[in-house]
């Protein structure tokens, strides 16, 4: 893996917990994936990486891909997390608005012009 420490990815992530897939396909991960895909590439965003949690509830944060992405973001890995909507981060809200503003800012550059600072 030489070389990859540099690189950095934009990451699409999705996230089906049981009581999820009960109402329907609209939040399958399978949609989820085509939905953040071609919303990425409209954008132009590159050098994406898919990662899923399937089966695992919004109010656990121990779930594998998503501790994935809070190490690859820790290591500088991620210049951009898309997803569906927030509640596919996690339903804890308190938890979910921590890894926004304090995880996620104090990982990038304060950059006002991008947004990257507030988060927008």
């Amino acid at each position: 893996m030489a070389g990859q420490e540099n690189q950095q990815y934009t990451v699409l992530y999705g996230r089906l917990s049981q009581e999820d897939e009960r109402a329907g396909e609209s939040n399958s991960i399978q949609h989820q994936r085509t939905l953040l895909e071609k919303y990425a590439k409209e954008k132009g965003f590159e050098n994406t990486i898919f990662l899923a949690d399937d089966g695992y509830s919004g109010t656990n944060f121990e779930r594998p891909s998503w501790k994935k992405i809070v190490e690859m973001i820790e290591a500088g890995q991620v210049a951009n997390l898309i997803v569906k909507d927030a509640s596919r981060l996690g339903r804890e809200y308190l938890q979910v608005g921590y890894y926004m503003e304090t995880l996620w800012t104090r990982t990038q550059k304060a950059d006002h012009e991008t947004g990257a600072a507030d988060n927008k």
